[in-house]
């Protein structure tokens, strides 16, 4: 099996979506590379997930914003659980340098 690394073909335009690699899965759990290029959730809408979701900036800057009020500005090495059903989006991610998180996703 070869070794990857996570800023392997990381873009160098700004990309019309976010890129996202499913690096592995089992049993109920998903670990996710997400690349964005300067990309935000539509204003109406809100990711609503029935899995946690433990997520962290490797690279470049991103705010998040919760369907209570809250947000998060969140830099590189910024990590934080999002629990099951609690409506979030992706409201800005730096468009002068790529953006990339890790995500896992496991059962509620």
């Amino acid at each position: 099996m070869p070794v990857e690394n996570l800023f392997s073909d990381l873009p160098t335009q700004p990309l019309p979506a976010e890129l996202v690699d499913l690096l592995a899965s089992q049993a109920g759990v998903r670990i996710k590379r997400i690349v964005s290029t300067g990309q935000a959730s539509p204003d109406d809408f809100w990711y609503d997930q029935d899995e946690h979701e433990w997520v962290t900036v490797l690279q470049g800057a991103a705010r998040l914003c919760f369907d209570d009020g809250e947000v998060l500005e969140m830099r590189v090495g910024d990590h934080l659980v999002i629990n099951a059903h609690r409506k979030h989006r992706v409201d800005w991610t730096t468009p002068e340098e790529v953006t990339v998180w890790l995500a896992v996703f496991y059962p509620a």
